[in-house]
C-alpha cells in the first residue's frame, strides 16, 4: 500500500465545513460531499465518509482529516472483516463525478467483495457494492462516460516500488455474481467504465485511475416495485488510451445499456437524439421513434383506391369508411379479449395517420376537396383524416398565408363543440368565443385568437363545423360541416367567470347547401310530424313500422305510389315448410363476446357480428342471428334485423327517378336500415314489368367495406370473403313490401345488402338486410347498387329478372345502366 501523507487540513485550519445535498437518497445519509474552508484559502470539495459506514484511515481515509469528521469504528461482518464502502465521489445529476479529495497521495483500492456481498435482507433493497477510487493531488478529473456492460479490465502499469495498482470490480467472484434470493429480481452486474490515465510516474508510465462506481440508480439495483431510473443519454464516443509513444494501447467502444428499453409505467419513453445508423466503431444508438407507435404500412399492399382515385369525394369516403371499419374491428377484438376500455377512435386514427391513409394533407383556405356541406363526423379525428380540421383538441385551425407581399396567420376552420359560450340559435349566424382558459384568466391575443383577428381584416372564408347531441349516445356529439363563413365583427367582453374573452360574429356565405339548418328542421319534424310541409300521408305503414313513415311530394301533384300491401317481413310461401331449423344457443341471458361455448358465435366466424349498440362490425357472406331455438333473451345483441327498422323514414317524390327513400335521422355507418320485404317468387313466374324485384347479381362490384387486416397485422383475406355469393332467392315487392321497395339504384351507393338468417336455416333463401355503408346525414337519399347482370355487359340485353334501365345516378362512377 502506498504510504499516506498527512493532510494539510486540521481542526485549527478549517474555518467552516458544510455538507452538500445528498445526490442519491437511497444511499446511507452519512456519506456525501462536504466543503472545507481553510484559512486564507478557497473552499475545497471533499468526500467524507462518517457515521456507521465510515471507513476510517484503514479504509482509504486520509490520516489528516479534521476530527470534526472523524468516523467511529466500522461494523464487522461474521467473518471478522469490516464492511467496505466506496468513498471516492458522488455522481452529479448529469452523470459527472467529483473526485477531489484532501489526500495528496493515491489510495489503494479495496479488494473484491465476498461472495455474500450481493445478498440482501428480506424486504430491504439490495446494497450496491462500490469500488474504491484512488485520486491524486492536482490531477485533472477523468472524463465520465455512460455505463457500458462488462468491459475488459485494463491492468495498471507497475509503480516505482513494483507494486501493482489494479482496479478490481466488486463482486469479482463469477459464480456468485448472479445469485439472488428466490422471487427477487435478478441483480444487474455493476457496470464499469474504461479507466483514464492519471499523472505519469517517474518512469513516465501512466497510472490508470479506477473510474467512479455507478450510483444506486445506475447500477440496475432498485427497490421492489419501483420503476427503473432511465439514463438521460448514452455516450456513443470511443475512448482511447495512448502510451508515451502515442500508440493506442486499448480502444473499446461504449455500447448501450441492456436495460435501456425499460421505462416508468405509464410514462412516455425517453427518445434518444442519436441516429440509428451505425458509426465507424460498429455500434448504433437507439432509434428515435417513440415506443408504442404503429408501424407505417405500405399503402400499395392494401389495394385500396383511397389515394389513387381521381374523384376527391370517393377518396374521402374510402378513408372514412376504412377508419370506421378499423375502429369497429378494434372494439370487437378488445371485447373478445375482455381488455380494458380504450379510445379506439384515437388508436384507429393513429394507425391511419402512420400508414399515410388520409387525404388533403396540406392546409388550405376555403373548401376541402371531397368534403361537402352537411357531411357529418362522429369523431374529430375523422375531420383530421380528410383535412377539414387538423386540430384534434383545439377549436381553431389556422395557417400562415400570403396576401400580396405580406404574410399573416389566418383562421381556416373553427369547431363549435359547446365547450365555450357560443351563440348558435341562428343557423346562419355564429357568435364564436375565442380560445383560452377564460375561467382562470383573460384570453390572450395569440395563436388561434390572433388568427381570427387577422381573418377579420383579411376577409378570408372560414370553414365552420357545428355540433349536435348524438341521440343514440347522450355523452357523445355529432359534428356537422356547415360550410363557409366570414367574420364580420369582433370585440372583447367579460364572461360569466369575470375574465375577458374574445367574441367573433361569423356570417354564413350565401348560395350553399343546407347544413345545420336541415338538422334543425328534421329535429322539429321528429317531435311534431305534422309540422312537415307537403305531406300526403302521415304514416303510410299504418302503424306496422316501429316509427311512422311519412309520404311527401314537393315536386308535382302525384298523390302517391301504386297500391300495395305494407308488410315488414319476407313471405316464404310454400318454402317455409321445407326449411330446416337453425341451431340454438344455451346462453343464460345474453350472448357474450369471446364465449367459445356459444354456437351463434362459431357460426359468425368466432365473434358476434354486432357491437353493443347494434352496429354491424363487418360484411359477411352470411350472417347468423339468434333464433327461436336460442335461450337468450330478446335483448341479446345478436338480435338486430329480426327486430325491424327503428328509423324515421320519408318516402318522397324525386325529380326523374320516381319515388325515393330518405331519413329524418342521422344514420351511422354499419346501422341496420331495413329488410327487403316481399314475397319469394320463382324465376319463371317473374313479370317483365315488375320494377320491384330484388335478386343477387352474378358479379357484384367489389366492395372493400371491411377493415384492412394488414393494418392490424392480420392475414389479408380476399375481398370475396366479404361479398355474398349469388343466391337463388328472388323477391318481388310489387304487391307486398315495405320502404325498401322505394330505394333507388346508384353506382356510388351509401347502402349495401347483407344476407341474414334468423328464423330458418335455408342459406339459399335468407333475409336481405340493408346496412349503412357510411355516415348518412338526415334528408340524404338512401340508395344501393342493383348490380348488373352478365347479359347487360356482354350481350347488351338483360339475362336477369330485373329489367335493364338507363342509370340516372349522375355519380362519378356511373356505369350508364343497371338491372
Amino acid at each position: 500500500m502506498a504510504q499516506q501523507t498527512a493532510s494539510p487540513l486540521n481542526d485549527s485550519a478549517v474555518l467552516d465545513a458544510k455538507p452538500l445535498r445528498m445526490l442519491t437518497p437511497m444511499f446511507p445519509a452519512p456519506l456525501g460531499l462536504h466543503t472545507f474552508t481553510p484559512q486564507n484559502s478557497p473552499s475545497v470539495v471533499c468526500v467524507t465518509p462518517f457515521g456507521p459506514y465510515a471507513g476510517g484511515t484503514g479504509l482509504g481515509m486520509a490520516a489528516g482529516v479534521p476530527s470534526m469528521f472523524a468516523a467511529p469504528a466500522p461494523p464487522t461482518d461474521p467473518r471478522g472483516e469490516p464492511d467496505r464502502v466506496n468513498t471516492n465521489g458522488a455522481a452529479h445529476a448529469n452523470g459527472a463525478a467529483t473526485n477531489s479529495l484532501a489526500t495528496p497521495s493515491l489510495q489503494t483500492p479495496l479488494s473484491a467483495g465476498t461472495p455474500e456481498s450481493s445478498k440482501t435482507k428480506r424486504g430491504r433493497p439490495k446494497r450496491v457494492s462500490d469500488n474504491m477510487v484512488p485520486s491524486a493531488t492536482s490531477t485533472p478529473l477523468a472524463p465520465t462516460v455512460s455505463p457500458i456492460p462488462s468491459l475488459p479490465k485494463v491492468p495498471s502499469p507497475p509503480q516505482e516500488n513494483n507494486n501493482v495498482v489494479s482496479p478490481t470490480p466488486s463482486s469479482a467472484t463469477p459464480q456468485e455474481s448472479g445469485k439472488r434470493k428466490r422471487g427477487w429480481p435478478k441483480r444487474v452486474q455493476d457496470i464499469h467504465v474504461l479507466a483514464t490515465p492519471l499523472a505519469p510516474q517517474a518512469d513516465n508510465t501512466p497510472v490508470l485511475e479506477t473510474p467512479p462506481a455507478p450510483t444506486v440508480h445506475e447500477s440496475g439495483t432498485r427497490k421492489r416495485g419501483r420503476p427503473k431510473h432511465l439514463q438521460d443519454s448514452l455516450d456513443t464516443s470511443t475512448l482511447s488510451i495512448h502510451s508515451k509513444d502515442s500508440k493506442p494501447t486499448s480502444q473499446t467502444p461504449a455500447t448501450t445499456s441492456p436495460e435501456f428499453g425499460k421505462r416508468k409505467r405509464g410514462r412516455p419513453r425517453h427518445v434518444s437524439d442519436g441516429s440509428a445508423a451505425p458509426n465507424h466503431s460498429g455500434f448504433s444508438t437507439v432509434d428515435a421513434a417513440k415506443r408504442g407507435q404503429p408501424r407505417k404500412i405500405d399503402t400499395n399492399l392494401l389495394q385500396l383506391p383511397t389515394l389513387s382515385s381521381d374523384d376527391p369525394r370517393e377518396s374521402a369516403d374510402n378513408v372514412l369508411m376504412m377508419f370506421d371499419a378499423l375502429r369497429r374491428r378494434l372494439i370487437q377484438l378488445d371485447e373478445v379479449k375482455q381488455a380494458a376500455k380504450q379510445q379506439h377512435n384515437l388508436k384507429a386514427g393513429s394507425i391511419m395517420t402512420n400508414a399515410e391513409l388520409r387525404v388533403n394533407k396540406n392546409k388550405q383556405i376555403g373548401e376541402v376537396p371531397g368534403v361537402e356541406v352537411g357531411d357529418m363526423f362522429y369523431f374529430r379525428i375523422e375531420m383530421c383524416l380528410v383535412g377539414l380540421n387538423s386540430q384534434n383538441m383545439a377549436g381553431i385551425d389556422y395557417m400562415s398565408a400570403k396576401f400580396g407581399n405580406e404574410e399573416d396567420p389566418v383562421a381556416i376552420s373553427v369547431v363549435s363543440a359547446g365547450v365555450y359560450d357560443n351563440t348558435e340559435d341562428d343557423p346562419y349566424v355564429l357568435v364564436y368565443t375565442g380560445q383560452g382558459m377564460s375561467g382562470k384568466d383573460d384570453q390572450k391575443l395569440e395563436r388561434g385568437n390572433l388568427a381570427l383577428e387577422r381573418s377579420l381584416h383579411r376577409g378570408n372564408p372560414i370553414r365552420v363545423i357545428r355540433s349536435v347531441r348524438d341521440l343514440t349516445c347522450p355523452t357523445s356529439k355529432i359534428y356537422i360541416y356547415d360550410g363557409l363563413y366570414k367574420i364580420k365583427e369582433a370585440w372583447v367582453e367579460k364572461a360569466k367567470s369575470g375574465f375577458n374573452v374574445f367574441k367573433h360574429k361569423l356570417l354564413r356565405e350565401p348560395g350553399q347547401a343546407d347544413g345545420i339548418a336541415m338538422w334543425k328542421k328534421t329535429e322539429k319534424w321528429r317531435g311534431d310530424p305534422s309540422s312537415r310541409d307537403h305531406v300526403i300521408l302521415g304514416d303510410m305503414s299504418y302503424g306496422v313500422e316501429n316509427k311512422p313513415v311519412c309520404l311527401v311530394n314537393e315536386v308535382d301533384d302525384d298523390k302517391g305510389p301504386s297500391q300495395f300491401t305494407y308488410m315488414t317481413k319476407l313471405n316464404c310461401g310454400n318454402l317455409q315448410c321445407s326449411m330446416r331449423k337453425m341451431q340454438g344457443c344455451k346462453c343464460a341471458s345474453l350472448c357474450l363476446p369471446g364465449d367459445n361455448n356459444c354456437p351463434c358465435t362459431h357460426q359468425n366466424a368466432g365473434a358476434l357480428p354486432y357491437s353493443a349498440s347494434g352496429i354491424l362490425v363487418s360484411r359477411m357472406p352470411m350472417l347468423y342471428e339468434c333464433n327461436d331455438s336460442c335461450i337468450c333473451s330478446n335483448n341479446c345483441r345478436n338480435r338486430v334485423v329480426q327486430k325491424g327498422a327503428r328509423i324515421h323514414f320519408e318516402v318522397f317524390k324525386t325529380g326523374d327517378r320516381g319515388w325515393g327513400l330518405r331519413s329524418w335521422d342521422p344514420i351511422r355507418a354499419g346501422t341496420f336500415i331495413c329488410e327487403y320485404a316481399g314475397e319469394i317468387i320463382d324465376k319463371n313466374s317473374v313479370n317483365g314489368e315488375d320494377d320491384y324485384i330484388f335478386e343477387t347479381p352474378p358479379s357484384e362490384p367489389s366492395l372493400r367495406w371491411n377493415y384492412a387486416p394488414e393494418l392490424l397485422g392480420e392475414p389479408n383475406l380476399s375481398g370475396s370473403n366479404e361479398t355474398p355469393k349469388q343466391l337463388p332467392i328472388i323477391i318481388s315487392a310489387k304487391r307486398t313490401g315495405n320502404v325498401a321497395r322505394f330505394m333507388n339504384h346508384s353506382c356510388s351507393p351509401n347502402v349495401f345488402w347483407q344476407p341474414v338468417l334468423y328464423d330458418h336455416g335455408d342459406e339459399g333463401h335468407p333475409h336481405i338486410a340493408f346496412f349503412a355503408m357510411k355516415h348518412i346525414p338526415p334528408m340524404t337519399e338512401l340508395t344501393y347498387d342493383y348490380g348488373q347482370s352478365q347479359g347487360n355487359v356482354q350481350l347488351g340485353s338483360n339475362s336477369g329478372c330485373r329489367k335493364s334501365k338507363n342509370c340516372l345516378c349522375r355519380s362519378h362512377k356511373c356505369r350508364g345502366s343497371f338491372g
